[in-house]
């Protein structure tokens, strides 16, 4: 099992450590070559989503990165991750990816001053979760599944090989989300 993480900006050291916890090898995508080499799935990291679109774009990983998603390489996107994967966002008129069938809204809790913690349940289990300038997800499509909510906004959802987090798992200590994510991908090496 080998991992990717999208490298261009934002919180990627975080997601290694994680995967370095879970005994889980990584490779970091920087440019358009790493995409070449082999792995199983791809987090892309929260950060600031018009700077890793924007690079994703200058560094020519974009079409191919959408490409492979589309055709069903697992992806779990944190924050800015989330941002990126989105059709649609709610409060701004900038696009990226455009894999997952959700609509979000930007920095939907506030600034960087509203920061928050909180305790919520993932798929039956209470963990932390950490909101940075987080979004929310406003609506899904029929095949997305609700898997977190918080005061009644959607949080973390999946669509198929795409999983998605308003918030930041790898900022914790915690590892259930980082497992699904992995539970995923080797169901989608049988």
């Amino acid at each position: 099992m080998i991992i990717a993480i999208l490298a261009l900006q934002g919180a990627f050291l975080e997601h290694e450590h994680i995967l370095q916890t879970l005994g889980i090898k990584f490779v970091e995508i920087r440019q358009k070559k790493d995409l070449l080499l082999p792995f199983d799935g791809i987090i892309l990291p929260g950060g600031e989503s018009t700077a890793m679109g924007k690079l994703l774009h200058d560094l020519d990983i974009f079409d191919s990165l959408k490409t492979m998603i589309t055709n069903g390489l697992p992806v779990f996107g944190t924050c800015a991750g989330l941002i990126l994967l989105a059709k649609v966002l709610s409060n701004d008129s900038r696009t990226f990816l455009q894999v997952m069938d959700i609509t979000i809204k930007r920095n939907a809790f506030g600034r960087q001053l509203s920061s928050f913690m909180a305790m919520a349940n993932f798929r039956g289990k209470m963990i932390p979760m950490i909101f940075i300038r987080a979004p929310y997800i406003e609506s899904v499509g029929k095949d997305v599944e609700i898997l977190s909510e918080i005061d009644g906004k959607v949080v973390a959802a999946r669509e198929k090989n795409m999983l998605a987090t308003a918030f930041h798992p790898e900022l914790t200590q915690d590892l259930a989300i980082h497992k699904y994510f992995i539970e995923m991908c080797n169901s989608n090496r049988k």
